[in-house]
């Protein structure tokens, strides 16, 4: 909608443009007028001021005149109207904007909430957008909630710091929040503000420095990220075993369906009956061609490579590995 209006207001400074050139033109060649006085004239006769004429007319000049005259109203007030228009517009889109989010706010249950839009809250937004998981941000500066709210992302416009701000993004029915502002202390007390309101929360959060790590999880943080921590191990792991870190580079769990080749499947996907078995009597690697490369237990521990005798337990989950295709093929044989 913004751009239709934006597209309107772009022909009405362009045919403001096209009137007034044509009056400058028309009575510097036409009346041979000097390039001021064409100008002035121009001015005088598109705004239907009242002034005098700069010399007396003869009859072409008043029928050009005329017909500038004529042009100009038309012009002038279309201009009006679409500037005008888009003023206010530019404002009730914000509104209508808002609480379009609001609303569909209202409806979500069990979705992500990231604190912050700057680097890393883009980078989780689109691995959300990847997956399609329903998520809410929350950023406190107008300039990038307008800037991106045309990619249809749900914003709520204010500090995340704010227990009330937490809430209106549905805190108390979300399954995870996401901390991604640059101060340690914001995040931290976003953490300690989310536990209190919702024990059940999974809450992730960026830190800076290694001493916020430890606050963060006796804040009540399941996850902690140090982002420089990660990438100087990643560019040191290069010098160090380079193969390896490239093999593992050209995995990608993106939820792209053209070049995914890792995925996780929860034991309500592979054993629909509610019947625990063991990995070798699902055949998955017959059926799809995946391979399990790893298993969680319902209590949280990890098993890489389990043995094919290892038994899925109820809340259990495989990790596993394979091509697109193979990842496609998972996919659709389990509703994943």
């Amino acid at each position: 909608m913004r751009k239709l209006f934006q597209s309107r207001l772009y022909f009405a400074f362009f045919l403001l443009l096209a009137v007034f050139a044509a009056g400058v033109i028309g009575y510097r060649f036409i009346s041979d007028y000097s390039w001021v006085n064409a100008f002035y004239m121009t001015v005088i006769t598109v705004t239907t001021v009242g002034f005098g004429e700069v010399q007396p007319l003869n009859d072409v000049d008043k029928l050009f005149t005329s017909i500038l005259i004529l042009s100009s109203i038309f012009i002038v007030a279309f201009s009006i109207s679409v500037i005008t228009e888009y003023i206010l517009n530019k404002n009730n889109i914000g509104n209508l904007r808002e609480k379009r989010a609001y609303k569909m706010i209202g409806k979500m249950k069990n979705h992500v909430i990231v604190c912050g839009y700057g680097r890393n809250g883009k980078q989780a937004a689109q691995k959300l957008l990847d997956y399609k998981q329903d998520f809410v941000v929350i950023e406190k500066d107008h300039e990038v909630v307008d800037k991106f709210a045309e990619e249809d992302l749900l914003f709520i416009e204010g500090n995340a710091n704010e227990d009330e701000v937490l809430i209106e993004a549905g805190l108390e029915r979300a399954s995870t929040i996401i901390c991604a502002l640059p101060s340690d202390a914001d995040n931290l007390f976003i953490v300690l503000s989310a536990r209190q309101i919702n024990p059940s929360l999974k809450i992730i959060s960026r830190a800076t420095e290694e001493t916020s790590y430890r606050k963060m999880k006796l804040a009540g943080a399941d996850n902690v990220i140090l982002p420089d921590k990660i990438g100087g191990d990643h560019m040191a792991s290069l010098v160090v075993v380079p193969d390896l870190i490239e093999f593992l580079d050209n995995l990608s769990i993106s939820g792209d369906d053209d070049s995914i080749n890792v995925e996780q499947v929860s034991f309500e996907n592979v054993c629909p009956s509610g019947d625990e078995q063991a990995i070798e009597k699902l055949d998955i690697r017959r059926k799809t061609g995946c391979s399990v490369i790893g298993y969680k237990g319902p209590t949280g521990e990890y098993v890489v490579n389990p043995e094919p005798s290892l038994v899925l337990k109820k809340g259990s989950k495989l990790i596993l590995i394979g091509r697109p295709t193979q990842i496609e093929s998972l996919k659709n044989l389990y509703n994943v």
